[in-house]
Order: structure tokens, then sequence, then C-alpha cells
């Protein structure tokens, strides 16, 4: 279902994540657990386009992700939301 292979990411000249791989299949539930600075957040935010790896790939679905841009991603039903940050505190997590 989602394949990361691969993937270096960087900002700027800076390279912080390297040959990153995984794959999650349909009805898994998967934790990125790591320390502080270990690359989840990049991960996440490179698997919903806000960025871009230097090489390797993303697919979902068979569609390769890393081709398309951000805001066509989240079509996919991929976003990325960080958590703590009270965008919307009026609203509750029920539905």
């Amino acid at each position: 279902m989602l394949k990361v292979e691969n993937i270096d990411v960087s900002y700027g000249d800076l390279q912080v994540l390297w040959d990153v791989s995984f794959e999650v299949n349909e009805g898994q539930i998967v934790a990125l657990v790591g320390a502080n600075g270990a690359g989840k957040s990049t991960t996440l935010k490179t698997i919903s386009g806000i960025l871009r790896p230097t090489s390797g790939s993303i697919r979902f679905l068979d569609q390769r992700l890393n081709q398309i841009p951000a805001h066509k991603i989240i079509d996919h039903g991929i976003a990325h939301v960080p958590e703590g940050r009270r965008l919307f505190p009026e609203m509750s997590g029920r539905t």
C-alpha cells in the first residue's frame, strides 16, 4: 500500500535521512518511533510532499508520490497534521 524505498532527504546542503526504506501494507498499524532529531518528522513531511527526497521513491497504491505536488497528494488521502499546534482548539476529536 505505502512503500518508501531508499529515500535520502536534505535540508539544503545538510543531509538528514539516508537510505530509509519501509512498507506499510493494507490493514497494518505502524508507529514511527525514535529520539528527538532521529528523522521522524522529516520522514512524514517527505511522504506528504512537504519535503522532496533527493533520491529514492515513495509509492502509495502503486502511484509514485514523490512526483506529485503536496497539494495533490492530499487527494490520495495522505496529509501531514502536526500534533500540538492547537490549530482548531474549539474542535474535539469526536465524530
